[in-house]
């Protein structure tokens, strides 16, 4: 059973032939089909079925040279709505399954941002068309979670803001000089870390450490699309499960100005989400590439 059910729904699923059950509605009733061959004799198919706005549940298998379907596996998904990120994308493939895991060097986060791919069947296209690499590709990045806990803002004065922002461009063209080979930047980002690290070590006796750190973005757990997340909440909806009518939270987050969506089960957030609050857990994330046309 997918631990990530519960975040799009489905809690009380716990029984095998139930979700055999479920797997072969969405086959039949899917709201959305593709098909690609991997280059053999077979035949690629995903299906996914919405069971609230862009979020669902997508089956993906094969067919042979009869006709005949064998699935063989299955993910939530939240297809994310805002625009993430515009760097250069790189993707391989898991081992077990033909699904794939996409890499995106982004700055802002800076670590090697990994998440699902969720349009494996566009990509696999562009694959056998001999058309990759693809420039000019951007992704909408999205997650799921099954636990997460709802913190106050840090309260902050326009000229906190302006500050803010201007640090954080400063940071990401050193970064970005760093990643060229300066050595100047480099040496710069290390002399910056050392400061903050001594600033911190100060504060840290006698203040808690969420009113310190504003958002964070780290890996969490052994597999490598797993993070741990404190990020701003820009907008919160609430949905409902067409299906089993359980609540949804629906959320837009802003992660190191890194914009995501975000969808988590009512029963397992602590604390009421609002816009400028702060979504503290740990994520699944996922990913859609937009390819060029």
């Amino acid at each position: 059973m997918h631990k990530f059910l519960r975040a799009v729904g489905f809690s009380k699923l716990n029984d095998r032939k139930e979700l055999q059950k479920l797997l072969t509605d969405i086959i039949v009733t899917s709201t959305d089909r593709g098909y690609t061959s991997n280059g053999e004799k077979t035949l690629l198919a995903e299906f996914s079925r919405d069971f609230a706005e862009n979020i669902g549940i997508a089956v993906c298998g094969e067919f042979d040279d009869e006709d005949k379907f064998t699935y063989n596996y299955y993910y939530p998904y939240l297809r994310g709505s805002v625009f993430s990120s515009a760097e250069d994308i790189s993707v391989e493939r898991h081992a077990a399954h033909e699904s794939y895991a996409g890499i995106c060097d982004d700055i802002k986060v800076g670590v090697s941002l990994i998440f699902y791919l969720q349009n494996m069947i566009p990509y696999v296209k562009a694959q056998n068309l001999g058309l990759l690499p693809i420039k000019g590709t951007t992704v909408n990045l999205s997650a799921l979670s099954v636990k997460g806990t709802v913190m106050m803002p840090l309260r902050k004065t326009e000229r906190d803001l302006i500050r803010n922002h201007k640090s954080l461009m400063n940071k990401s063209q050193l970064i970005n000089k760093a990643r060229k080979g300066d050595e100047e930047a480099i040496e710069n980002l290390t002399l910056n870390d050392m400061d903050t690290y001594t600033a911190i070590s100060k504060r840290i006796l006698k203040e808690d450490v969420f009113s310190l750190v504003d958002t964070y973005f780290m890996p969490y757990g052994i597999e490598c699309d797993h993070y741990s997340i404190l990020a701003e909440i820009i907008e919160c909806n609430l949905v409902t499960n067409k299906l089993t009518e359980e609540e949804i939270y629906v959320m837009t987050l802003n992660c190191n100005d890194l914009m995501f969506d975000l969808c988590i089960n009512k029963e397992d957030l602590y604390g009421e989400p609002a816009v400028g609050r702060r979504f503290k857990g740990s994520i699944w994330m996922q990913g859609v590439i937009n390819f060029p046309e």
